[in-house]
């Protein structure tokens, strides 16, 4: 067991405290008060036992019966488990708020880093492995790690108050009960470990899954799917691997219970064990009946609290290996460096592409070797080449999406590499080949070409009338409030003409910049 790991669970507690201090301090108080209130319970239950006794004897010798000392014990107790309970529940209502309130701040922090990486990360494999693991657990772990801290504080302190009253029977009964616990806590942070490595090992095939969802499920794939008759073959080819990681899933829990299961018969041992020392000691009168009683309760919940707090620091271990896919993606850098000019020297030069080569990764020859040309200000030129040859690339070489491996691409003078990122691209419009169909109304599709115009009306309407897409979108029943695709409710879709026609405005809505770029329009 590496504990190097548990290094995340500092960040984590962090991470919940940014997210609601108030939350955070009242599930502290809620958490210390559950773990001392069971041991104030054990001590008043004692009292009120060997009160009885005391009772019970004074009768005998003739003195009159009196009720009010036994019952004050026991309205003492209930007061002390009704706040028990009372913690519980504040616990257990902080624990729900803070899930909803953390979830969203995980994925909102794995959506802003994403915003901040380049495309040749999202296109690469292992990068996306990255971001599946980070996105299918992270977001529950944060909360589940705070609470298993949480968990073992309120564990420790019910164990603190436990021993202080346990001392009085014997040093060695808090011994025995950590003891009891130790061979399942190895156990179990065994095979966490099995797992976590697991799980990272099958994200490529979790990611087949989700896609092969995606082609099934997915309207834009359903026409090809039924077409070609690929459901059968698709949906054989999810299930191929469900198989496979379900027997891995499958051999992975046999062994963990089975050892959980032989483990958990020696702390029962353990238990029954002190069980016969505490009676033998009654009996011989070296304790009394409301400590005998006391003793089997605090050794009974004793173990309990052992039990989970080991559990608690395993599945902290576990809690920790799962963080460590999220901080592994939250600290991966971008793949270019970007510098921080906002405008070139030269606006007149336009855009100049100086020996420019690249090659996309694993590819046996470059895609673009030596490519060298000038637009200046007020020229237009045309690409024309096969499938293949590189347009597409250059065009992403020249927003910035792409760096050059060799040569330079220079924009007003300057290369691109030492532009802000962002003040570049606001010097260019572009509709790709490849254009996104947002599922948004018809007005943010085009407005979102340029986002400080992203609900301007008149600039939409401005922008489809360039595009030629104003004449159907006066046509449709709510205009430009017309809801496109079919995943929401009333949405409409267009034909692929209509949709190139929107992706046409939405370029021209970046009216300030420069250079216009079009891919196939």
């Amino acid at each position: 067991m590496n504990f190097g790991v548990l290094r995340y669970s500092r960040r984590a507690v962090a991470l919940v405290w940014s997210t609601n201090r108030s939350l955070t301090l009242a599930l502290t108080f809620f958490t210390v008060s559950a773990g001392l209130l069971p041991a104030a319970a054990a001590w008043v239950g004692k009292l009120v036992i060997d009160t009885i006794v005391a009772q019970m004897a004074l009768v005998k010798a003739g003195a009159d019966l009196s009720y009010l000392p036994v019952l004050e014990l026991v309205m003492v107790e209930g007061v002390i488990i009704a706040l028990l309970g009372g913690a519980q529940r504040g616990i257990t209502a902080c624990q729900s708020l803070l899930r909803a309130q953390l979830g969203q701040r995980v994925n909102e922090m794995i959506l802003e880093k994403a915003l901040t990486l380049d495309l040749t990360q999202f296109e690469d494999s292992e990068f996306y492995d990255k971001l599946t693991r980070a996105r299918r657990e992270a977001s529950s772990r944060p909360l589940s790690l705070v609470m298993r801290n949480f968990a073992l504080f309120q564990q420790l302190v019910s164990l603190l108050s436990f021993g202080v009253l346990l001392a009085a029977f014997s040093p060695w009964a808090m011994a025995l009960l950590v003891l009891a616990g130790l061979p399942a806590f190895v156990a179990e942070t065994k095979f966490s470990g099995d797992a976590f490595r697991l799980f990272r090992f099958r994200a490529p095939e979790s990611r087949e899954q989700n896609y092969l969802e995606t082609v099934m499920a997915r309207e834009d794939n359903a026409k090809e799917v039924h077409l070609f008759q690929l459901g059968p073959t698709l949906l054989e080819r999810y299930k191929a691997i469900f198989r496979k990681i379900y027997g891995e899933d499958r051999a992975l829990t046999l062994r963990r219970e089975s050892w959980g299961l032989s483990l958990s018969l020696f702390g029962t041992a353990v238990l029954y064990g002190a069980y016969g020392w505490i009676a033998v000691s009654a009996v011989q009168g070296l304790i009394t009946l409301g400590e005998m009683t006391m003793y089997l309760l605090l050794f009974k919940q004793g173990q309990g609290a052992v039990a989970a707090s080991l559990g608690s620091i395993g599945g902290m271990y576990e809690d920790n290996l799962y963080l460590s896919n999220l901080y592994e993606y939250l600290e991966q850098d971008p793949a270019y460096r970007w510098g921080e000019i906002t405008r070139g020297p030269d606006p007149a030069d336009g855009v100049r592409f100086e020996a420019v080569s690249f090659s996309y990764p694993g590819a046996l020859e470059p895609t673009l070797d030596g490519i060298n040309l000038h637009i200046r200000p007020g020229e237009s030129l045309a690409l024309v080449g096969e499938n293949g040859a590189g347009k597409s690339t250059l065009i992403k070489l020249l927003c910035g999406l792409y760096q050059a491996e060799s040569g330079r691409v220079l924009v007003h003078g300057l290369d691109v590499r030492d532009w802000q990122r962002n003040a570049l691209r606001r010097q260019i419009a572009v509709i790709f080949q490849d254009f996104n169909r947002y599922q948004f109304t018809v007005g943010e599709n085009i407005g979102a070409g340029d986002i400080e115009g992203f609900r301007d009306e008149s600039r939409w309407e401005e922008s489809a009338r360039k595009g030629m897409a104003l004449p159907f979108i006066r046509n449709l029943e709510r205009g430009f409030a017309t809801q496109l695709g079919s995943w929401f409710k009333g949405g409409k879709e267009l034909s692929t003409g209509q949709w190139q026609k929107v992706a046409l405005s939405r370029a021209f809505m970046r009216s300030s910049a420069d250079v216009l770029v079009l891919d196939e329009p």
